[in-house]
């Protein structure tokens, strides 16, 4: 059975957004096109983010995929680590604000920015 790797960004027990690896099993369709189980969405937004974009620390609203479709994207966590997603690279943002808290800037969430010349274009599509 073929997987699709399926990058995370979450929020762990302590809080801060971290990154992680899932596979999702292709166990639909032919050998020709293996394709996974349908998954249920909640519509989808693209945006455009200029040159020298970058925001805030900030958590995911709700749960979403998001697709990089021309341009670069880096997401920075509050540990000093990125990562920088290109065309075609995906990952899930799950990194919401944990149950009861207090938006705090120095202990939850991301940063994302515009990288290289180019304006990034994404695709969100709500989980």
């Amino acid at each position: 059975m073929s997987v699709f790797n399926k990058v995370v960004l979450y929020t762990d027990t302590d809080g801060r957004a971290k990154f992680r690896k899932e596979t999702v099993a292709l166990t639909e369709g032919t050998p020709a096109a293996q394709l996974s189980p349908m998954m249920p969405s909640g519509g989808y937004q693209l945006r455009q983010s200029p040159v020298g974009f970058r925001s805030q620390f900030h958590c995911t609203g709700a749960p979403q995929w998001l697709f990089v479709l021309q341009g670069q994207m880096e997401i920075g966590l509050q540990d000093g680590s990125s990562r920088i997603f290109g065309p075609g690279d995906h990952f899930y943002s799950a990194d919401t604000l944990p149950e009861g808290a207090t938006f705090d800037p120095s202990v939850h969430g991301h940063w994302s920015q515009q990288v290289g010349d180019e304006p990034l274009v994404t695709l969100f599509v709500r989980g």
